[in-house]
């Protein structure tokens, strides 16, 4: 039996999730993960200046169970590998990152063998930010970008984002 697509059972639905990812989308609390001078940035970012209130994201949270959105910045060490996974671990669904500076997103110009070569390696990134450092335009036109995929979402937390850990 085909439900057909104007039936009121689906609408309701369509609704329904459009009314959660608006919430969602101008609602994201972030925890930064700042490691280097990306961190720098991020606090201009948040700063009166530059004012990431605007976006709906003000809410910065030094807990991982009160955020929703990790934003790693700087370089990663295989040390602090385990401890930013733990981070990603204890966030509550529905989660997402970004992955700010190059550091961050690939190793940078540190290609030895203490460095963690992308934070791709160990938590699933939404978004990657370029820049040594990335100014803070370009992550407020990040969190722009990752609103959008927000708003595109259902109502369950995608498994097959989550699915591609590795190690």
């Amino acid at each position: 039996m085909a439900v057909a697509l104007d039936s009121p059972s689906n609408h309701i639905t369509t609704r329904l999730r459009q009314a959660v990812n608006w919430g969602r989308k101008y609602s994201l609390w972030p925890l930064p993960f700042g490691t280097a001078c990306c961190a720098i940035e991020f606090m201009s970012t948040v700063s009166s200046y530059n004012d990431i209130s605007r976006f709906g994201a003000e809410a910065v949270r030094f807990s991982p169970r009160q955020s929703d959105l990790l934003i790693v910045a700087g370089t990663i060490s295989y040390k602090q590998a385990p401890i930013l996974k733990t981070i990603y671990a204890q966030m509550c669904e529905p989660k997402w990152v970004i992955s700010m500076g190059v550091c961050a997103c690939s190793g940078g110009f540190y290609n030895n063998y203490s460095t963690l070569q992308g934070i791709d390696h160990i938590i699933p990134v939404d978004h990657y930010i370029a820049g040594c450092p990335p100014t803070p335009e370009n992550l407020l036109s990040g969190l722009v970008a990752l609103q959008q995929r927000v708003e595109q979402e259902g109502l369950v937390p995608s498994t097959e984002r989550h699915g591609r850990q590795t190690a």
